[in-house]
């Protein structure tokens, strides 16, 4: 079979947050002393939220509560040039209800960076874009099929 280039979709909000819903991780961007600061981080979904568990002295933290933040999560085939990527854009803010905190601890979502991480941050989408880059092959019989 040979390939005939890519082709690029893009995505509805319902398949963006499916797709995130697949991944381990994903990216935090948000403003560190004026600046564009981007980490790396393990997350997992709650009513179409995302929840992220972080220490409550650190950085991440601090720079996030009640900021505008933007969260990106993708998944690539290098090798057939084809992928997704969903960028999600929102406010985020500090769970601070208890039941709410015991309720998220029991979630699975356990964090992947040493020492406690006790503080749940929730991201509330109020942008979300995806794209899916899905290379055309063309089958035996001629006809053009997504990989």
């Amino acid at each position: 079979m040979d390939f005939n280039g890519t082709t690029l979709e893009h995505l509805s909000r319902e398949e963006c947050l499916l797709l995130v819903g697949q991944v381990p991780v994903g990216r935090i961007v948000y403003t560190r002393q004026a600046l564009p600061a981007v980490e790396l981080v393990n997350f997992a979904l709650d009513d179409g939220d995302i929840i992220i568990r972080t220490d409550s002295g650190g950085k991440l933290a601090a720079a996030t509560r009640g900021a505008v933040v933007a969260f990106e999560a993708d998944s690539v085939d290098g090798a057939a040039h084809a992928g997704w990527s969903v960028t999600i854009v929102g406010y985020s803010r500090v769970v601070t209800d208890r039941e709410e905190i015991l309720r998220l601890a029991q979630t699975g979502l356990e964090p992947w960076a040493p020492g406690e991480r006790d503080h749940f941050i929730r991201i509330s989408p109020e942008i979300v874009n995806g794209r899916r880059l899905a290379a055309r092959r063309l089958t035996g019989d001629g006809n053009e099929s997504l990989v």
